[in-house]
Parts: C-alpha cells; sequence; structure tokens
C-alpha cells in the first residue's frame, strides 16, 4: 500500500507542481481508486500524509489559536525606483558592502505558515496579525500544490511560509456559481483565497481549487545560505515555488526585472501587485534584522495600480434577484488595462455616502487586478457648480415599492415578493440544474411566464395546465409538453434541493444540503428556532438569522402551502438499506482518526444501520473517537454498548457491504 501511495504522490508531483504529467487521467483515477477501496479493506493501515487523506471529512467547529515565532511581519513598501535606492543606501551603511538582490514576484493572495516534523506536514496557520494566526491545517491540505510528505527533506523540525491565491479563472468559476445561488460576488482573486481559507468546511474549500506558491524558508538549513539557495531546496523538496524570479547583482538588473515583469502582468493568470526584494545572503539579513513592523532586508517594489480618469455620466441603482439594491456608475468610455471601461461598481449606498461620488464629477477608476473596475477617487477640484450629491432611491427601481434598510445589514433592501426582477430571478434559480432542474425554464421563458400567465412563485408552475403555453410565442405543443413533463419530474428532487432553489439569503447548494441532512423536512425547519438553527456545524449565526427571518415571511408560507398542495417532496429521504446492521442504531462521540462523522454514517447507513445524534435507551452502539463529549456519559448511565472507533472499524472490516 506504501508503494502505492509514494507512486500517487510522484503523480501529484509531476502533476500539479512541474506541470509535466507523465500519465493520462483515467491511469491516475485507477491508481487512486485501487489506494480508496485498499485504505477501505485495511483502515488501521491509513497514514495522515495518504493522498486520500487531502479533503477532510465534516465541517470544523473553529479554528485553534497559532502562536509564530519569528512573527509573520509584513513588508515595507516602495512605490518607485527612488525609494529603492534609499532603502539601499540604509543597508549598505549597515553592511558596508555591496549587495546581491533576490526579486520574486509578489502574489496578491494570503499568507501561510506550514511546519513538518521529519518530512510530514504536521501544522498550517494563517498569518492573523503576525503574531497569532489560525490553524486551517485541515484546509490546506485540500491544496495540491502543497505537499502532504516532503522529498528527501532535512529530518526534524522544519518551517515554511508562503502565499495562498485563486486564479483569475478560478475567481470567474466561483463567482459565476455564487451569482446564481443569490450570493454576494468577491471582488477580486484575494478576497476569494481569504474567504475560502475561513471555511470551516474543508470539502467546500477542496471545490474551489486553491493554489499555493511558497518562498521563505524560516528554519536553516545546512548548505542553504542565500534565498536562491533556499527557493531551489524548496523545489527539490516538492514545494511550488513561483519561477518569475530572478537574482540581482545590482540595482540596474532589479529595475530592469520589474520593468520586464510589469509588462507582462495581465497574461499571467494569478494577480501579482509587484516585486518582493530580498538581501539574497541569509547571514546578512540576520545582521540587518527588523523593526517592530517588518524585515529591514526585505521590502515590496509595488507596481502602481492601473488607473484612468473619467466622467460620471449617471448613477444608476438596480434590484438584484434577492432584493439588495446595487450602485453603478455609468462612465464616459476610457481604455483601462486593455479594455473599455463604460461602467464601474460602487458596492452599496455606503460607498457613495463615502466617496461623495455625483453626477458629472470626475473619478479615477482602477482595476489593480481586480475583476470589477472601481471608482477609486473622487478629483473634488473639478466638480462642476451646482451638481447635487446622489440620493439612494426610497423606492424600489423595478417595482416602486418602499425600500428597507435592515439593521446591523449594509445596503437597502426591496421586500416586495412580487417584484418582477426578484420574481423572475427566482424562477430562473428554481429550475437551475442545481436546484429543481427544470429543463427548457431559462430567463426568457421566465419573463414570458411572468408576463403572460401571471407566475408569481415558483409553486405557480406546479398548476400550470396543458395548453395554457402552447398559444404564446415560441412556444409549440412539444415545447409545452417537455416543460410541464419536466416540471412534474422536479416534484421528487427532494428537501435539499427545494431549500437551495428557494433562494433564502447566503444559502448555498452545501448550506442547503446541511438543513436538508439535519431537519429531514420542511415542518421541521419550519419549526426550529434560530438558536436551533445555528447549532448545525457549518451553519453559523448570520445564516441561522437569514434561514428563520425567510421561513417568518407570510409569503414564503404561502408558497411551502402551495408546494406541498401540489406534491412536491419536502423531505430528505435517505433510501433504507436492508442489511445486516437493520434494526441496529449508532451515535457517535469525538473524532474518528481515519473517517469524517458523515463517511461512518454513510458507512452505517449502506449496512442498514441507523446514525443519531444523540444517546438514548434504544441506542445500540456508541462509537467513542477522541475527545468524547457528554454523550458518553448519558451512554455509560444508560447501560448502552460503548465501542472504541478502532472496534468500530474492525466491524466495518468483518461487516461487507450487501
Amino acid at each position: 500500500m506504501e508503494r502505492l501511495r509514494e507512486e500517487i504522490r510522484k503523480h501529484d508531483y509531476l502533476y500539479y507542481v512541474k506541470g509535466e504529467p507523465i500519465i493520462s487521467d483515467y491511469e491516475y483515477d485507477q491508481l487512486y481508486r485501487r489506494l480508496l477501496d485498499l485504505e477501505k479493506e485495511y483502515p488501521e493501515l491509513i497514514t495522515p500524509d495518504s493522498p486520500s487523506q487531502r479533503v477532510g471529512g465534516a465541517p470544523l467547529e473553529g479554528f485553534e489559536t497559532v502562536a509564530h515565532d519569528p512573527p509573520m511581519l509584513s513588508l515595507d513598501n516602495a512605490y518607485d525606483e527612488g525609494e529603492v535606492q534609499a532603502w539601499e543606501t540604509r543597508l549598505r551603511k549597515a553592511l558596508g558592502r555591496k549587495i546581491e538582490y533576490m526579486a520574486e514576484t509578489k502574489i496578491d493572495g494570503v499568507a501561510i505558515s506550514l511546519e513538518y516534523e521529519d518530512g510530514l506536514l504536521v501544522r498550517g496557520s494563517t498569518r492573523g496579525d503576525g503574531y497569532t494566526g489560525d490553524d486551517i491545517t485541515a484546509n490546506l491540505k485540500t491544496i495540491h500544490d502543497i505537499p502532504l510528505r516532503l522529498n528527501n527533506a532535512p529530518r526534524g523540525h522544519l518551517e515554511v511560509r508562503g502565499e495562498v491565491y485563486m486564479t483569475r479563472e478560478g475567481l470567474a468559476r466561483l463567482n459565476k456559481k455564487r451569482e446564481a445561488e443569490g450570493l454576494p460576488l468577491f471582488a477580486n482573486p484575494r478576497n476569494a483565497a481569504a474567504g475560502t481559507l475561513k471555511l470551516l468546511d474543508p470539502r467546500e474549500v477542496a471545490k474551489r481549487q486553491l493554489h499555493a506558491w511558497l518562498y521563505y524558508l524560516i528554519s536553516r538549513v545546512p548548505g542553504v545560505e542565500t534565498q536562491e539557495k533556499a527557493l531551489e531546496a524548496l523545489e527539490r523538496w516538492g514545494f511550488q515555488v513561483n519561477p518569475q524570479r530572478r537574482l540581482c547583482r545590482n540595482l540596474d538588473e532589479l529595475f530592469r526585472f520589474y520593468r520586464e515583469v510589469e509588462a507582462v502582468r495581465e497574461n499571467l493568470p494569478y494577480n501579482i501587485d509587484g516585486l518582493v526584494v530580498k538581501v539574497n545572503d541569509l547571514r546578512a539579513q540576520e545582521v540587518l534584522g527588523a523593526t517592530a513592523k517588518a524585515p529591514r532586508w526585505a521590502i515590496a517594489f509595488k507596481f502602481k495600480a492601473e488607473q484612468a480618469t473619467t466622467k460620471v455620466e449617471s448613477i444608476e441603482w438596480s434590484v438584484g434577484r434577492a432584493g439588495s439594491i446595487t450602485p453603478v456608475a455609468n462612465l464616459s468610455p476610457v481604455l483601462l488595462a486593455g479594455t473599455t471601461v463604460k461602467r464601474a461598481g460602487l458596492f452599496n449606498p455606503e460607498r457613495v455616502a463615502e466617496l461623495d461620488v455625483r453626477e458629472g464629477d470626475t473619478v479615477i477608476v482602477e482595476k489593480a487586478g481586480d475583476i470589477i473596475p472601481y471608482i477609486r477617487e473622487v478629483n473634488y477640484a473639478l466638480r462642476p457648480a451646482g451638481v447635487k450629491p446622489a440620493k439612494p432611491p426610497t423606492k424600489c427601481p423595478a417595482c416602486g415599492s418602499p425600500l428597507v434598510k435592515e439593521a446591523g445589514v449594509v445596503g437597502l433592501f426591496c421586500r416586495n415578493w412580487e417584484c418582477p426582477i426578484q420574481v423572475r430571478g427566482r424562477l430562473e434559480l428554481w429550475a437551475s440544474r442545481g436546484a429543481m432542474d427544470i429543463e427548457g425554464l431559462g430567463e426568457k421563458v421566465a419573463g414570458v411566464l411572468y408576463k403572460e400567465l401571471g407566475v408569481r412563485d415558483p409553486g405557480d408552475l406546479y398548476f400550470l395546465k396543458p395548453g395554457c403555453l402552447a398559444s404564446l410565442r415560441g412556444f409549440g405543443e412539444l415545447s409545452e409538453s417537455n416543460l410541464l413533463r419536466a416540471i412534474e419530474k422536479s416534484k421528487e428532487k427532494g428537501l435539499s434541493r427545494v431549500l437551495y432553489g428557494l433562494g433564502i439569503p447566503n444559502v448555498g447548494s452545501e448550506t442547503a444540503a446541511l438543513l436538508a441532512n439535519h431537519f429531514g423536512s420542511i415542518d421541521k425547519l419550519l419549526a426550529a428556532s434560530r438558536e436551533e438553527i445555528d447549532e448545525i456545524p457549518g451553519i453559523g449565526e448570520k445564516v441561522a438569522y437569514e434561514v428563520y427571518n425567510f421561513f417568518r415571511r407570510k409569503e414564503v408560507k404561502n408558497l411551502i402551502a402551495k408546494l406541498k398542495k401540489a406534491g412536491v417532496k419536502l423531505e430528505e429521504v435517505a433510501k433504507e438499506v436492508v442489511g445486516p446492521w437493520t434494526g441496529l442504531t449508532f451515535v457517535i462521540t469525538g473524532t474518528l482518526p481515519s473517517m469524517s462523522r458523515e463517511e461512518a454514517h454513510e458507512a452505517i447507513r449502506a449496512r442498514g444501520g441507523k446514525p443519531m445524534d444523540s444517546v438514548s435507551s434504544k441506542t445500540s452502539y456508541l462509537i467513542v473517537g477522541e475527545s468524547p463529549g457528554s454523550k458518553l456519559g448519558k451512554a455509560e448511565k444508560l447501560g448502552v454498548k460503548i465501542i472504541t472507533a478502532a472496534e468500530f472499524e474492525a466491524m466495518l472490516a468483518k461487516t461487507p457491504v450487501p
């Protein structure tokens, strides 16, 4: 089994780090499946560095705190050649000699620390405030650029620091998904990477395909006396190291490299915002030391942000599917970063007020690697006389309903359930592939159903009669028949799809599945308190607030009633399996060493057993993992049979899936 793991690690390194795969995806998948089968058969042989352990199981309840020694300091910035020259003058004064520099592209990402013991990854953490960060090991394990085991690295403790980032393509893909789910979009790849690393569910982190560059070897290693050698060592050990780097023997070479990189930065698949310039000699770095804020031996030589000056022709306010009101500035067309920009995001009414941007203003528009151009600042000196402040609307621009300002929430909202933009948006989301998967019901059809047939919510779809569509423009008997058949078929999708399709604020497909699996039926969810929803691992206080309030709305209650009347399945019913454990109930307390709780639940169900959340006198077995909770004491009092995680795994091995 270990030889198989080694072979998979080799192919992971060639594919993810070197970009030089030597086998097909199919061949790789066969190797990986073989490993999963073996580990399933012999769970006691699973190791922490196995390729199968990259994606964690159940969501975490929170992050532990990690102390950084030495601190993860920030960098001083230089914005022109003069400032870099002044920095070098200070260095020469301190060292009394000429200096070589290692210049590396400054990735616009999130700083991390990785710690290894005898070549095995034991901990990964965020920078935090520089002195303490969060332990996000489970999330970092999902990133293929980060090796779980190093190749021929020195034994003992080894710490490496670097940056996690998301590509521009990755951001576009993620934002497209979030837009379909009615969730706020990330403004840039860095924000997306930072937000992803804060997720408590490693499985969701894995889906977002983050990357990492490693560039700073904290531990001193014999024979590694320069930053250049340190980067080469990191590559040999299996880390992904940015190839966009150069050893510069003087400032002229450094400035030349800076201009070369600046010229091609837009062609890179990820965002960079300058160079990080380091004294190459590691002993010289020790001599120079650091201030309380930043090392003296390194500096960030930043690129100038890509900006353009233009005028605001108008400010328009639009309503989104979830009712949020978004301001957008319409601009005089201007060329910026290779594209013609005509619109710039203003995000929310608070941002408009903060900038005091007005129609007719001369503004500086900035891209700086962001996907959406935005207004950086207003040139108030050029403001035309008599221009009035931009005032947010008091009524919805789509339906005319009064807008609502909610306590503690940024922005304005239209809460009119029949607002045409929101109705059509809800219908589109309900019909989407991730929700009820109603083929043929897209944007245009949603508009026709709203305008011609008075459809006002997804519940109305299930009461459309044959013949009601065929006479409408764009429909015939066949297209009507296909759509009605798809609507009827959608009734069986189950609760998680329904919850996602309802468009609950901040509830995507994964959260919808958590809610459905926890409550099992819409009635139990409707009866749940906000505190009960908040207690579900992976939900959180904000989402619990949104879910609870959503189901308190009269319109939502009416919609649920329609869905019930139409026969839409509003339960999440697991298929009952008859097997060797039929009639047995299992409860888990603590953390299982070789599988997630959900994986254990699936294994129990597959054998006909029933996993439960709480201990009772009817519980057949309590499975005890690491750090058990109060369930253990209750089981002892009730006389429930208690087994260890190892005993449970032995039971699984002896009881094949029927």
